[in-house]
């Protein structure tokens, strides 16, 4: 969204207040004005549908067991801790960013794991790619979407497409919610064993195919 400066004249008083909720919301004084006019005049601006959308991923996945989500108000990112079934118990740190602008992604989501064994590499690897030659072949044919990957140094990106239809802060949330929840429970699987690549295809297509929303 295009910003422009513009000269107002407030009250020092004013400004005194605005400035002590700025600090404890954790923003600054020209996003923070920007936001009150915003709600006053009825406009939500690209920064609190950010803000709704992750705070409502938050509520979503805090009753989980096996995500915990971590976001702090007025950020244009949050992250998600997850234990893997494998030998002592490592983590896997998920990280959504969402962008203020328009095009072809809304955010991108990024998988962090960090480990010394060379087999669990090796067979993250091979889900990561497992997962992009799924998407290849059913989410494209099915919606067009555009998505960018990439793979290195313990980092597996994906970006978001931009929702097949016009939805709510809550119906995105709800979206990417549900696709976090299906990549770890997949990827889980797969690496305990208890799904091949077979399986692990066919649980991604039914998902797609019951998904209300695809990013």
């Amino acid at each position: 969204m295009k910003k422009t400066l513009y000269s107002l004249m407030l009250n020092d008083e004013v400004v005194r207040e605005v400035d002590a909720m700025a600090h404890r919301m954790g923003t600054n004084r020209s996003s923070l004005i920007n936001q009150i006019l915003a709600e006053y005049v009825g406009y939500t601006t690209p920064e609190r549908r950010i803000n709704d959308v992750l705070s409502t991923i938050q509520q979503l996945l805090s009753p989980s067991r096996e995500l915990v989500p971590f976001f702090a108000p007025n950020s244009f990112s949050m992250s998600l801790k997850s234990s893997l079934e494998y030998k002592y118990r490592p983590t896997v740190k998920y990280e959504v960013e969402l962008y203020r602008g328009g095009g072809e992604s809304i955010g991108e989501l990024t998988v962090v794991f960090r480990t010394q064994s060379a087999a669990l590499i090796q067979a993250m690897t091979e889900f990561f790619r497992l997962w992009k030659r799924i998407e290849d072949a059913h989410l494209y044919p099915a919606t067009g979407a555009r998505i960018e990957y990439a793979l290195y140094d313990g980092k597996f990106l994906r970006s978001m497409a931009v929702p097949d239809r016009d939805c709510t802060p809550e119906e995105l949330a709800g979206a990417i919610s549900e696709y976090i929840q299906l990549f770890d429970r997949l990827m889980k699987g797969y690496l305990s064993g208890r799904y091949d690549a077979h399986e692990v295809e066919a649980a991604y297509y039914a998902h797609m195919l019951q998904a209300k929303l695809h990013i």
